[in-house]
């Protein structure tokens, strides 16, 4: 499956910005069973300055700054990314969930040493006896990994109510919790708080989902905008992803971007502006499959 992904990010600001240095997370991610064979960044006003380069987790970051005084942003990311169309998914077989949780901290390979680092909190997300209560009416004692996973993500699909107004970037997992409901972003942020308090590797995954035009085709809550998942380290498998906003297995309708502790190592774009003051922020995208 080849997908052709358009993602166009607007800021329009109240007063004029007279500089602005900024980050942007939107370049797909090659990687076993997905290869993004090319990617172009086109921003308007013209930036004096931008290069691109890797960040610590293995993403392609894009660096550039914007020295003409401007009132709007306007940055689209084109790219093609090929699957290698294989339907993936979980583990037949798993260790129980218990054994990955003790096993990861003296893991001392570079896979176990990676994911050692997603036990713990982050910025964004912090573990508390709450979730890990939560989380624990799925994972039963000695239960594999893949199967308690997967009965979180459905509890959390089922619990959850999608609402595209309840939050902001900024609100915190525990209000999430207690209102039960919010956006992509934040069903995997408390996805992640749930394992990460029984001392899971989980990591931030941000990504894009397929868009379909007809009505009577398949339409995944998250296409149109970026989107976000969860993937859960387990020894010998690897990583595995689950979608708890569809509560499905990410495969040939999913593209991952880039991932993360959290939201804030990956947003698709931040920086820093001088002037501006209010803005408003438009994003659209479009990941089309090439028939």
């Amino acid at each position: 499956m080849t997908y052709l992904i358009s993602h166009k990010t607007t800021y329009k600001y109240k007063h004029p910005v007279s500089i602005g240095n900024h980050l942007a997370y939107l370049t797909p991610r090659s990687q076993p069973g997905q290869v993004c064979d090319w990617n172009e960044l086109h921003i308007k006003p013209t930036p004096a300055m931008c290069s691109r380069r890797t960040d610590y987790f293995g993403n392609a970051v894009n660096v550039f700054t914007i020295q003409d005084p401007h009132e709007k942003l306007e940055i689209e990311a084109r790219s093609r990314v090929m699957l290698d169309g294989q339907v993936s998914g979980l583990p037949l077989h798993s260790p129980p969930w218990e054994e990955v949780a003790r096993s990861v901290p003296a893991d001392s390979s570079p896979a176990g040493i990676e994911a050692y680092q997603f036990v713990f909190e982050s910025p964004r997300i912090k573990t508390s006896p709450e979730f890990g209560e939560y989380a624990s009416q799925s994972f039963a004692p000695r239960l594999p990994l893949a199967e308690a996973l997967l009965d979180l993500t459905a509890r959390i699909h089922k619990d959850f109510r999608f609402d595209s107004k309840a939050t902001t970037v900024r609100t915190p997992t525990e209000e999430v919790f207690r209102r039960r409901r919010g956006v992509c972003q934040d069903f995997a942020h408390l996805q992640i708080a749930c394992l990460r308090s029984l001392n899971l590797p989980a990591r931030y995954v941000s990504g894009y989902l397929r868009t379909y035009r007809r009505p009577e085709d398949q339409h995944l809550t998250g296409a149109d905008a970026s989107h976000a998942w969860v993937s859960v380290y387990c020894p010998d498998a690897g990583w595995l992803d689950v979608d708890p906003t569809n509560n499905v297995v990410p495969s040939q309708s999913h593209v991952t971007l880039a991932w993360g502790r959290d939201y804030g190592d990956v947003s698709p774009v931040r920086g820093v502006i001088v002037g501006g003051r209010d803005h408003t922020l438009e994003v659209a995208v479009e990941m089309r499959a090439l028939e």
